[in-house]
């Protein structure tokens, strides 16, 4: 009960970040994601920092190599309970049919686990159907992604009977922005989303947005950018139909509906993008209506309080991690995770830094196989490796990536630099 109530706060942005920390639920996560090593590591950590102020990494000083790990990564709220939720769901419907809407998180190891224990997938993570809606029926068990799903798939699964509300994993920080966007939308603002088109969180949100209320998205700065031509009248008024095709809800009048609106994102973008783009917003707001601190409120709705905890949290966290005069950054995660693809995005802009997925990434001392979020491939890098003393690597890891990858990662990393036996006796300490 305690947990649903926190849930529903969240949901109507009633809880304070501080009071959400020391209430958080603890969620019954398989074994087999976690790390007891990690874990010891995070609860030092957080008895040692109750407020959360201090973001330099932990150091795992192994003579030979040291590595450096983020103040804040791994499993998020949001993501444990996900995880609870679809194994239970499992465990309570022995014999039926389970679907997962699209991918749950974006976490391989995750998903192939369900996958392994019977569990079929409708979509993809872009929204191609895998597995047509008309083979379902009011006997099956349908999960809803973390990500949440639009009113139109939701609609539609419950007229076939199938109770999403009883399976729904969505994140309740999601929930809060889609929250948010009602309570601007019944104050007469519009809808600015921040995302990526394409993301299912963001087709999520724009849905449950544009139910209430004109909504646009925006992928970038530059997309704001040319969003804000429209409201200058920079731009002539019928090209925007063009420029923003798939990305504005039905009937959407450029001529008015940019008038008064606030901006909102999808929770796992880089928290200082989202930042930049409402500030900017705002100021164009100011300057084309001549506004003050008084008068702002008219035009541009004040949104700082729909960016996630977590991922705001696991950026800062690699902010404080780069400040260590390192050699190179492991990140950990789902090639397909936003957040994870923002945390290495913090990271090349200082230091070679490699994405991987796996452990099998790992080829060997002189090899790595990394993700380049840029074009989408894998990449295959020789003496990756500095052969420099001590060598200094920093780690981290995206939401939906479970502790235990993280120290499989690490346990590979010591064994290749010949530092396999202090690292175990590290973790015996």
């Amino acid at each position: 009960m305690k947990g649903f109530l926190l849930q529903f706060a969240i949901g109507l942005n009633l809880v304070p970040l501080q009071l959400l920390y020391d209430t958080m639920k603890k969620f019954e996560v398989p074994n087999i994601y976690r790390s007891s090593f990690i874990t010891a590591i995070k609860d030092k950590r957080k008895q040692e920092d109750k407020l959360k102020k201090d973001f330099t990494p932990t150091l795992i000083d192994l003579g030979e190599v040291q590595f450096y790990l983020a103040r804040h990564f791994g499993f998020c709220y949001g993501v444990e309970n996900a995880i609870e939720i679809a194994f239970k769901t499992i465990e309570e419907n022995p014999g039926k049919r389970i679907f997962l809407l699209s991918e749950m998180i974006h976490n391989p190891q995750v998903n192939a686990t369900l996958i392994d224990r019977g569990v079929q997938f409708l979509q993809d993570t872009y929204g191609k159907q895998l597995i047509a809606f008309s083979q379902l029926t009011a006997e099956d068990v349908v999960i809803i992604p973390a990500f949440g799903t639009t009113l139109d798939i939701e609609q539609m699964l419950n007229e076939k009977g199938i109770q999403t509300e009883k399976y729904n994993t969505t994140c309740p920080f999601v929930e809060k922005v889609w929250n948010r966007s009602e309570q601007l939308a019944n104050k007469g603002y519009s809808i600015v989303v921040h995302g990526k088109p394409k993301h299912e969180e963001t087709r999520a949100t724009f849905s449950h947005a544009s139910s209430h209320t004109p909504t646009v998205i925006v992928n970038d700065m530059q997309d704001a950018i040319e969003l804000s031509k429209y409201i200058t009248g920079e731009k002539q008024d019928a090209a925007f139909y063009d420029e923003f095709k798939g990305r504005y809800s039905a009937g959407f009048d450029i001529t008015k509906d940019l008038q008064r609106f606030g901006v909102v994102n999808q929770t796992t973008q880089l928290a200082s993008d989202t930042q930049a783009i409402a500030e900017y917003l705002k100021q164009v707001m100011i300057q084309h209506y001549n506004l003050n601190a008084d008068t702002i409120s008219e035009r541009f709705a004040d949104t700082r309080d729909t960016l996630c905890y977590a991922t705001n949290d696991n950026q800062t966290a690699v902010s404080g991690m780069l400040e260590t005069d390192a050699d190179i950054a492991i990140i950990v995660g789902g090639y397909n995770s936003s957040n994870t693809t923002h945390l290495v995005e913090l990271c090349e802009e200082k230091l070679p830094t490699y994405f991987i997925n796996g452990t099998d990434k790992i080829i060997s001392a002189t090899e790595i196989m990394h993700f380049n979020f840029h074009d989408k491939k894998e990449y295959v890098t020789k003496d990756f490796l500095p052969a420099k003393r001590p060598l200094k690597i920093l780690i981290s890891s995206g939401a939906s990536c479970p502790d235990s990858l993280v120290e499989a990662v690490m346990d590979k990393l010591s064994l290749i630099c010949n530092v396999g036996d202090s690292f175990q006796a590290f973790k015996q300490l």
